[in-house]
C-alpha cells in the first residue's frame, strides 16, 4: 500500500505529457526470490536486471515496481523492512545504470496473521490497484505500457489494468526486455 517515490522528476498530468512505463514485479524478476526476501544484506539482483532497467529508461519508459508483500501480513517483517530492502535495490540497480521511478507494495493478504492486513485489498495482485494508482500518479500512457512478472497473478493484474503482461520465467532480464520492447524509433511516434 505504501509508496516510495525515489526517481527523477515530478509526474506531469497536463494531458500532453503521458509517458509509457514498464511495471516490474520485484521478487523473481529484479531480485532472486529466496522466499519472502526482506533483508537488504541478502539482496541479489537477477542477471541483467540493472541493465534492463537502464535500457527501458533510455527508451523513454518509467520504471515502476509493483509487488505483493504478504510477508508483512504474515508477521515475518514490517513495512520499514520493505522500504530498507527497496533502498538497497535502488543502490544495486544504480550500480548497473538503472533507476526506479517508484515502488508500490501491497502488505495485505486475505489470510493475514495480523488483523489490520487481513483483506483482499484492491492493490493485491491479481487486482490492478497498484498499477492503476501509478498510472494516475505518473500520467502513464497505458497503451504503450507493459508489466513483467513471474507469476500468473502478475499477468492477470496487467490485463485487468488494460496493459500487456509478459511472463518472465528466468534467465537474463536484459535479454528478455530487449526481446519484447519495440525498437526505440517506435516510441517517437
Amino acid at each position: 500500500m505504501a509508496q516510495i517515490v525515489v526517481g527523477a522528476g515530478t509526474p506531469t498530468v497536463d494531458g500532453l505529457n503521458f509517458s509509457p512505463a514498464v511495471f516490474f514485479d520485484r521478487d523473481g524478476v529484479l531480485n532472486v526470490d529466496t522466499g519472502y526476501p526482506h533483508r537488504p544484506e541478502n539482496l541479489t539482483l537477477l542477471p541483467g536486471a540493472g541493465e534492463a532497467v537502464a535500457l527501458i529508461r533510455r527508451r523513454g519508459y518509467r520504471a515502476i515496481v509493483v509487488t505483493n508483500q504478504s510477508g508483512i501480513a504474515r508477521g515475518l517483517f514490517g513495512e520499514k523492512d520493505v522500504e530498507l530492502f527497496h533502498a538497497r535495490l535502488v543502490s544495486a540497480l544504480a550500480k548497473k545504470g538503472g533507476a526506479i521511478d517508484a515502488f508500490y507494495f501491497c502488505p495485505y493478504h486475505p489470510q493475514a496473521m495480523i488483523e489490520r492486513y487481513r483483506c483482499d485489498h484492491p492493490d493485491r495482485k491479481p487486482n490492478p490497484g497498484m498499477i492503476e494508482r501509478a498510472i494516475a500518479d505518473f500520467a502513464i500512457d497505458r497503451s504503450r505500457s507493459i508489466l513483467i512478472g513471474d507469476k500468473n497473478t502478475d499477468i492477470e493484474a496487467a490485463l485487468a489494468a488494460g496493459i500487456r503482461g509478459y511472463l518472465f520465467t528466468g534467465g537474463n532480464l536484459f535479454d528478455f526486455v530487449s526481446s519484447i520492447l519495440p525498437p526505440s524509433s517506435a516510441l517517437e511516434a
